[in-house]
């Protein structure tokens, strides 16, 4: 008897699983459709991150066919771009990931989709089309007053897709926004963090972390 209960269970749970599957490439083949682009199997999103221009970074996520792909996820640190330009910031990141893509023959998304607007949304086709010669489509994530996934924008023109918000293509771009912001607001705040950390002795000219801690007690002794 509980040899079948545990046969029945395991029986359900496969088939909960494979429901679930089916209902996420779906969800992608729908957003496809809205999209009027073939099935985007590999996405790739972006979020920015800082306070006030302060420790500015950026992260990349990875979906394929509806599955956040970790070992494919990236993180930037903003090297050219001086306080708070979010354009700017999407150019550097956009430039620095698809440069390397080519250089390295990395695989190429099907789909980009970046966390803000028109204006993000025109600053990463800009670099993409006329600096690397590509041509992938490019979506915006628009949030609402609640900071919660709202719209989704496409093109330079910024033209809102009719998307249903209780359609399961609407609860992916949700699932994407999400993991996207998770992971850009934790690498800024490992990066702030570490910066806020940093000893004063750190920045005596000769006196490095261990040697620092070392003289310090010495200091102390005497």
């Amino acid at each position: 008897m509980a040899e079948k209960n545990a046969q029945i269970a395991l029986k359900e749970k496969f088939a909960l699983i494979e429901r679930d599957e089916k209902r996420t490439i779906r969800a992608v083949e729908h957003l496809g459709e809205v999209l009027n682009i073939p099935t985007p199997h590999r996405i790739e999103t972006f979020d920015n991150s800082n306070i006030q221009g302060v420790h500015p970074v950026s992260a990349m996520v990875v979906f394929e066919d509806g599955r956040p792909k970790k070992k494919d996820y990236r993180k930037y640190r903003i090297k050219t771009v001086h306080g708070p330009n979010d354009y700017a910031t999407m150019k550097e990141v956009v430039r620095r990931r698809y440069t390397r893509a080519l250089k390295e023959g990395l695989p190429l998304p099907d789909l980009i989709l970046i966390d803000g607007g028109k204006g993000q949304i025109s600053a990463a086709i800009d670099v993409l089309e006329n600096e690397c010669g590509l041509s992938i489509p490019v979506c915006g994530l628009v949030k609402d007053d609640k900071h919660r996934t709202s719209q989704l924008v496409m093109g330079e023109s910024g033209a809102a897709v009719p998307l249903a918000r209780n359609s399961q293509a609407f609860y992916l771009l949700q699932r994407i926004q999400d993991e996207v912001h998770r992971f850009a607001i934790a690498f800024h705040r490992q990066v702030r963090d570490k910066a806020v950390s940093r000893s004063i002795l750190d920045d005596i000219p000769g006196i490095g972390k261990k040697k620092g801690s070392s003289s310090f007690c010495a200091i102390l002794v005497r």
